[in-house]
Protein backbone atom coordinates (compact mmCIF):
# COMPACT_ATOMS: atom_id res chain seq x y z
CA UNK A 1 0.00 0.00 0.00
CA UNK A 2 1.75 3.49 -1.21
CA UNK A 3 1.98 6.91 1.28
CA UNK A 4 0.08 8.60 -2.04
CA UNK A 5 -3.08 7.46 -1.19
CA UNK A 6 -5.16 10.14 0.15
CA UNK A 7 -7.07 9.53 3.73
CA UNK A 8 -10.34 9.52 2.17
CA UNK A 9 -8.72 6.55 -0.96
CA UNK A 10 -7.25 4.91 2.48
CA UNK A 11 -10.70 4.70 4.17
CA UNK A 12 -12.06 2.98 1.31
CA UNK A 13 -8.98 0.50 1.54
CA UNK A 14 -10.13 0.00 4.41
CA UNK A 15 -13.60 -0.82 4.06
CA UNK A 16 -13.47 -3.30 0.89
CA UNK A 17 -10.42 -5.06 2.97
CA UNK A 18 -7.71 -4.48 0.51
CA UNK A 19 -5.66 -2.17 3.70
CA UNK A 20 -5.80 -4.40 7.11
CA UNK A 21 -2.41 -3.24 8.19
CA UNK A 22 -0.66 -0.46 9.74
CA UNK A 23 -1.15 3.17 8.79
CA UNK A 24 2.47 4.61 9.75
CA UNK A 25 4.05 6.51 7.02
CA UNK A 26 0.42 6.90 5.16
CA UNK A 27 -1.63 9.63 3.58
CA UNK A 28 1.01 11.99 5.10
CA UNK A 29 0.17 15.39 5.88
CA UNK A 30 -2.96 13.94 8.00
CA UNK A 31 -3.97 13.13 11.02
CA UNK A 32 -4.41 9.97 12.47
CA UNK A 33 -6.62 9.04 15.39
CA UNK A 34 -6.84 6.07 18.48
CA UNK A 35 -10.22 4.50 18.35
CA UNK A 36 -12.51 3.72 21.47
CA UNK A 37 -16.15 2.50 20.98
CA UNK A 38 -17.87 1.65 24.55
CA UNK A 39 -21.79 1.80 25.92
CA UNK A 40 -22.81 5.02 26.60
CA UNK A 41 -23.04 4.46 29.98
CA UNK A 42 -19.24 4.08 29.98
CA UNK A 43 -18.60 7.31 27.85
CA UNK A 44 -18.39 10.44 30.96
CA UNK A 45 -16.03 8.23 32.89
CA UNK A 46 -14.27 7.80 29.45
CA UNK A 47 -14.68 11.24 28.67
CA UNK A 48 -12.78 11.91 31.93
CA UNK A 49 -10.27 9.74 31.86
CA UNK A 50 -9.29 10.88 28.59
CA UNK A 51 -9.17 15.25 30.66
CA UNK A 52 -7.30 13.12 33.36
CA UNK A 53 -4.14 11.90 30.99
CA UNK A 54 -3.89 14.19 28.07
CA UNK A 55 -0.81 12.90 27.06
CA UNK A 56 -1.95 9.47 26.14
CA UNK A 57 -5.45 10.47 25.40
CA UNK A 58 -5.45 13.70 23.40
CA UNK A 59 -9.00 13.80 22.51
CA UNK A 60 -9.97 14.71 18.98
CA UNK A 61 -13.90 14.23 18.01
CA UNK A 62 -16.74 12.51 20.23
CA UNK A 63 -19.36 10.76 18.44
CA UNK A 64 -23.51 10.64 19.57
CA UNK A 65 -24.51 7.87 20.62
CA UNK A 66 -25.70 5.99 18.40
CA UNK A 67 -23.75 7.94 15.55
CA UNK A 68 -20.95 5.68 13.49
CA UNK A 69 -20.05 9.33 11.76
CA UNK A 70 -17.51 11.44 12.76
CA UNK A 71 -18.46 14.69 10.62
CA UNK A 72 -15.75 16.64 12.04
CA UNK A 73 -12.88 14.70 10.80
CA UNK A 74 -14.28 13.44 7.40
CA UNK A 75 -16.90 11.20 5.88
CA UNK A 76 -15.94 8.52 8.02
CA UNK A 77 -17.98 5.03 8.73
CA UNK A 78 -16.61 3.96 12.30
CA UNK A 79 -17.82 0.50 11.88
CA UNK A 80 -15.91 0.20 8.74
CA UNK A 81 -12.95 2.50 8.05
CA UNK A 82 -10.43 1.15 10.50
CA UNK A 83 -8.13 -1.38 8.80
CA UNK A 84 -8.24 -3.39 12.21
CA UNK A 85 -10.45 -3.83 15.32
CA UNK A 86 -9.86 -5.19 19.04
CA UNK A 87 -13.23 -6.44 20.87
CA UNK A 88 -12.78 -6.44 24.39
CA UNK A 89 -15.55 -8.27 26.29
CA UNK A 90 -15.31 -8.08 29.94
CA UNK A 91 -12.01 -6.75 30.12
CA UNK A 92 -10.68 -9.23 27.64
CA UNK A 93 -9.38 -8.59 24.03
CA UNK A 94 -11.21 -12.13 22.19
CA UNK A 95 -10.99 -11.19 18.78
CA UNK A 96 -8.89 -8.80 15.99
CA UNK A 97 -11.46 -7.98 13.16
CA UNK A 98 -12.08 -5.66 10.22
CA UNK A 99 -15.03 -4.47 10.06
CA UNK A 100 -17.45 -3.77 12.86
CA UNK A 101 -20.89 -3.54 11.40
CA UNK A 102 -22.23 -6.75 12.90
CA UNK A 103 -21.33 -6.02 16.39
CA UNK A 104 -22.81 -2.27 16.26
CA UNK A 105 -25.38 -1.12 19.15
CA UNK A 106 -27.59 2.21 19.26
CA UNK A 107 -25.92 3.17 22.54
CA UNK A 108 -22.33 3.09 21.67
CA UNK A 109 -20.40 6.06 21.78
CA UNK A 110 -17.09 6.64 19.90
CA UNK A 111 -13.48 8.63 21.10
CA UNK A 112 -11.09 9.66 18.87
CA UNK A 113 -7.53 10.43 19.81
CA UNK A 114 -4.38 11.76 18.68
CA UNK A 115 -1.84 9.45 17.76
CA UNK A 116 1.83 9.89 17.53
CA UNK A 117 2.00 8.81 13.71
CA UNK A 118 0.44 12.39 13.10
CA UNK A 119 3.80 13.91 14.41
CA UNK A 120 6.10 11.69 12.48
CA UNK A 121 5.55 13.37 9.41
CA UNK A 122 6.83 16.89 11.03
CA UNK A 123 9.87 14.94 12.21
CA UNK A 124 10.73 13.63 8.66
CA UNK A 125 9.96 16.84 7.42
CA UNK A 126 13.14 18.26 9.46
CA UNK A 127 14.74 15.65 8.26
CA UNK A 128 14.92 13.07 10.88
CA UNK A 129 14.76 9.38 10.46
CA UNK A 130 11.82 7.67 11.88
CA UNK A 131 13.38 4.00 12.49
CA UNK A 132 9.70 1.84 12.52
CA UNK A 133 8.93 3.73 8.55
CA UNK A 134 12.80 3.28 7.03
CA UNK A 135 12.46 -0.02 8.11
CA UNK A 136 8.76 -0.48 6.76
CA UNK A 137 7.54 -1.93 10.18
CA UNK A 138 5.11 -1.12 13.12
CA UNK A 139 6.23 1.34 15.88
CA UNK A 140 7.36 -0.41 19.10
CA UNK A 141 5.02 -0.04 22.05
CA UNK A 142 5.53 -0.94 25.58
CA UNK A 143 3.87 -1.15 28.91
CA UNK A 144 5.10 1.36 31.32
CA UNK A 145 5.27 1.47 35.17
CA UNK A 146 3.73 5.31 35.00
CA UNK A 147 0.22 5.74 36.35
CA UNK A 148 -2.15 7.68 34.49
CA UNK A 149 -5.08 8.72 36.94
CA UNK A 150 -7.98 7.13 37.16
CA UNK A 151 -11.83 7.96 36.08
CA UNK A 152 -14.05 5.81 37.25
CA UNK A 153 -13.47 2.32 36.64
CA UNK A 154 -11.03 3.51 34.26
CA UNK A 155 -7.32 3.22 35.66
CA UNK A 156 -3.85 1.25 34.60
CA UNK A 157 -0.18 1.92 33.52
CA UNK A 158 0.47 3.99 30.55
CA UNK A 159 1.58 2.53 27.04
CA UNK A 160 4.34 4.65 25.33
CA UNK A 161 5.88 4.35 21.81
CA UNK A 162 9.63 4.09 20.65
CA UNK A 163 11.85 6.26 18.39
CA UNK A 164 15.48 6.04 18.70
CA UNK A 165 17.73 9.13 17.39
CA UNK A 166 21.02 10.36 17.84
CA UNK A 167 21.61 12.93 21.06
CA UNK A 168 21.68 16.06 18.32
CA UNK A 169 18.69 15.03 16.44
CA UNK A 170 16.57 13.79 19.78
CA UNK A 171 16.64 17.44 21.32
CA UNK A 172 15.45 18.03 17.48
CA UNK A 173 12.49 15.62 18.12
CA UNK A 174 11.59 17.31 21.30
CA UNK A 175 11.54 20.51 20.31
CA UNK A 176 9.63 19.25 17.08
CA UNK A 177 6.58 17.54 18.96
CA UNK A 178 6.11 20.29 21.77
CA UNK A 179 4.38 21.76 18.75
CA UNK A 180 1.66 18.90 18.64
CA UNK A 181 0.33 18.40 22.01
CA UNK A 182 -3.40 17.09 20.13
CA UNK A 183 -0.86 14.28 19.28
CA UNK A 184 0.83 13.36 21.96
CA UNK A 185 3.14 16.20 21.93
CA UNK A 186 7.10 15.87 23.62
CA UNK A 187 8.21 12.63 24.51
CA UNK A 188 7.65 11.19 28.53
CA UNK A 189 10.86 9.46 28.90
CA UNK A 190 14.14 9.43 27.16
CA UNK A 191 17.04 7.55 27.99
CA UNK A 192 17.18 4.15 30.39
CA UNK A 193 13.95 2.43 28.97
CA UNK A 194 14.82 0.76 33.07
CA UNK A 195 13.30 3.49 34.60
CA UNK A 196 10.13 3.34 33.08
CA UNK A 197 9.85 -0.27 33.70
CA UNK A 198 10.90 -1.29 30.53
CA UNK A 199 13.12 -4.11 30.54
CA UNK A 200 13.92 -5.12 26.96
CA UNK A 201 13.09 -2.75 24.12
CA UNK A 202 13.71 -5.87 21.24
CA UNK A 203 10.61 -7.46 22.92
CA UNK A 204 7.39 -4.67 22.84
CA UNK A 205 4.02 -5.73 23.82
CA UNK A 206 2.57 -4.10 20.84
CA UNK A 207 4.16 -3.24 17.31
CA UNK A 208 7.59 -4.54 16.18
CA UNK A 209 11.06 -4.14 17.40
CA UNK A 210 13.23 -1.90 15.24
CA UNK A 211 17.26 -0.93 15.62
CA UNK A 212 18.60 1.03 18.13
CA UNK A 213 22.09 1.72 17.18
CA UNK A 214 24.31 1.98 20.64
CA UNK A 215 25.27 6.02 19.71
CA UNK A 216 21.31 6.12 19.74
CA UNK A 217 19.26 7.27 22.43
CA UNK A 218 15.42 5.97 22.74
CA UNK A 219 13.07 8.64 23.19
CA UNK A 220 9.83 7.27 24.69
CA UNK A 221 5.99 9.17 23.95
CA UNK A 222 2.69 8.38 25.57
CA UNK A 223 0.56 6.12 23.21
CA UNK A 224 -2.89 5.92 22.26
CA UNK A 225 -2.84 2.06 23.33
CA UNK A 226 -2.81 3.24 26.46
CA UNK A 227 -7.16 3.11 26.45
CA UNK A 228 -6.65 -0.36 25.57
CA UNK A 229 -4.97 -1.00 29.36
CA UNK A 230 -7.31 0.73 30.78
CA UNK A 231 -10.62 -1.07 28.95
CA UNK A 232 -9.02 -4.16 30.48
CA UNK A 233 -8.78 -2.61 33.75
CA UNK A 234 -12.65 -1.46 33.52
CA UNK A 235 -13.69 -5.22 32.70
CA UNK A 236 -16.31 -3.67 30.59
CA UNK A 237 -19.07 -6.05 29.48
CA UNK A 238 -18.26 -4.58 25.60
CA UNK A 239 -15.55 -2.70 23.95
CA UNK A 240 -13.96 -1.76 20.57
CA UNK A 241 -10.85 -0.10 19.98
CA UNK A 242 -8.43 -0.20 16.87
CA UNK A 243 -5.83 -2.53 16.83
CA UNK A 244 -2.61 -1.10 17.51
CA UNK A 245 -0.86 0.47 14.80
CA UNK A 246 -3.70 0.31 12.63
CA UNK A 247 -5.34 4.01 12.89
CA UNK A 248 -8.30 5.91 11.38
CA UNK A 249 -7.29 8.30 9.11
CA UNK A 250 -8.98 11.85 8.88
CA UNK A 251 -9.21 14.71 6.61
CA UNK A 252 -7.96 16.47 9.29
CA UNK A 253 -4.40 18.08 8.44
CA UNK A 254 -1.69 17.78 10.90
CA UNK A 255 -0.40 20.99 10.57
CA UNK A 256 -3.88 22.52 11.63
CA UNK A 257 -2.78 20.61 15.25
CA UNK A 258 0.32 22.95 14.99
CA UNK A 259 0.89 24.91 18.04
CA UNK A 260 3.45 27.50 16.92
Amino acid sequence: MGNTLSPAELRGAARCGEHTGNTSGLAPGFVQCNIVILPAAFAQNFLLFCQNNPKPCPLLAVSEAGHALLPSLGEIDIRSDVPAYHVFRHGKLVEEITDIGHLWQDDLVTFALGCSFSFEEALLADGLEIRNISQNSNVPMYRSNIDCTAAGPFRGKMVVSMRPFIASHAIRAIQVCTRFPAVHGAPVHLGDPGHIGIADLNTPDYGDAVTVAPNEVPLFWACGVTPQLALAQAGLPFAITHSPGCMLVTDLRSSQLAVL
